[in-house]
């Protein structure tokens, strides 16, 4: 017996045939396995990359919402709207979902994250695990707002080296300096000047010095000209001007209307309150008489040039731009609010010739109010010394220059409004 099965046994193990079969069956379990787990991984990585999507475009969207103040308490609003909108396969699933802000950089809460998971059986996974499988993903942006930017000396022009201020001149303004152009130099400070400054925006780049180079802003998006769409007022009423008397004794007092080839003083002058319209010329009030003009506005058209201070004289310049209430009455009474303030304001189209605007000289001036020359050029340069409680100059391109020595004293917040940068959003996470 034990002889015919060791027989068997030998003719089994040298018999081949049938093991391709055998093989295969114990083969097949884990080539069905491998099957099953390659459609399942392929499905969970499908849950995870549109989950992933989905938290990634919420992070941004509540960052977004949340570098805005008018929709900054909405963010979570916006989270959940964008995280629903980009879910497809998934969004039937069970899921939990949080919104969190974090501090990121130094900051504080001013960094959006997202979380989310989903959870589902699939029907291979669940035989070998006994349970569902669940997918988590995360996403975290940062945000920062955007800057208001408000200026009292605004280059207009795209243009490089739009604003200048060179020599050994002194600009005392805190209340800010800007430059539309966005090309590279639009702002260029000397290393002999002195700028004492709170902020200098720009669209292009600034060359400064090293003291000031801590309050400038470059690559500013969306600073704008808000007087742009504004038209110069007029006031036809043609008008002379003439001195009485002679000598030290000699006096003018002039009314508002159009002054035909420029308006040139020539002894101590009041101009009574209105809108002057200087139709070509120049208006000069350099000669050595005090000036004063309380509630004025000067109109610059037809190549009009203005030239303010005085040249080494000791002449008292005082002017004091019109307020809202001086145009009651006038046809510009519906826009008064947006011409107060205005002390000059250059037609666009005027060009004047160079050497453009100046102002100029060792002049004792109190100069109120905003010189709006959208078109020109002014220049400060010599030995001026302009003190001003509130001055502004919005122009075409500014240069300051000499020993010049310009101060004003404006609120930041009652200044002109150049506009405000782009909020920064990035995916950090």
């Amino acid at each position: 017996m034990f002889k015919a099965t060791h027989q068997l046994i030998r003719k089994l193990r040298s018999n081949t045939s049938g093991g391709a079969a055998m093989l295969a069956a114990l083969g097949l379990p884990v080539l069905i396995g491998g099957a099953g787990l390659a459609v399942d991984l392929s499905q969970w990585f499908m849950w995870k990359r549109e989950l992933q999507h989905s938290v990634d475009q919420a992070a941004i969207g509540a960052a977004w919402a949340l570098s805005n103040k008018n929709s900054k308490n909405a963010y979570r609003i916006r989270a959940y709207q964008e995280f629903s909108a980009n879910r497809a396969v998934t969004k039937n699933f069970a899921s939990q979902k949080s919104i969190l802000l974090a501090d990121h950089a130094g900051g504080t809460d001013n960094s959006v994250i997202v979380t989310a998971s989903v959870t589902e059986a699939l029907p291979f996974s669940n035989i070998v695990m006994g349970r569902a499988v669940t997918v988590s993903v995360k996403a975290q942006a940062s945000f920062k707002d955007g800057s208001n930017f408000n200026a009292c000396l605004v280059a207009l022009a795209d243009e490089t080296g739009v604003l200048d201020i060179g020599g050994n001149a002194t600009v005392n303004a805190r209340c800010g300096l800007a430059a539309l152009s966005c090309e590279e130099d639009a702002v260029v400070i000397d290393g002999s000047a002195t700028v004492i400054t709170d902020s200098i925006a720009t669209c292009g780049t600034a060359s400064v010095p090293e003291d000031n180079e801590g309050v400038v802003t470059e690559g500013v998006q969306g600073l704008e000209d808000i007087y742009a769409s504004l038209t110069p007022p007029d006031n036809p009423a043609a008008q002379s001007y003439n001195c009485q008397g002679k000598g030290n004794k000699a006096f003018a007092s002039i009314n508002p209307g159009t002054y035909n080839g420029g308006l040139v003083v020539k002894c101590t002058t009041v101009l009574n309150p209105g809108i002057y319209v200087i139709d070509g010329g120049v208006l000069d009030l350099t000669a050595n008489y005090d000036v004063t003009g309380t509630n004025v506005m000067f109109v610059l058209k037809n190549g009009a040039r203005v030239k303010f201070g005085g040249n080494g004289n000791n002449n008292k310049v005082t002017l004091t731009p019109m307020q809202a209430a001086d145009f009651a009455g006038t046809a510009y009474a519906a826009n008064a609010d947006d011409y107060q303030g205005m002390l000059v304001f250059e037609d666009r189209n005027n060009n004047p010739p160079n050497p453009g605007h100046t102002l100029n000289g060792n002049s004792n001036s109190l100069i109120e109010g905003l010189i709006y020359l959208p078109s020109g050029e002014i220049t400060v340069l010599g030995t001026a010394e302009v003190a001003a409680q509130c001055l502004q100059i919005s122009a075409w391109r500014i240069r300051v220059s000499g020993n010049a020595n310009l101060q004003t004293l404006c609120p930041t917040e009652e200044t002109t409004s150049v506009g405000t940068s782009i909020a920064e959003v990035r995916l950090i996470a």
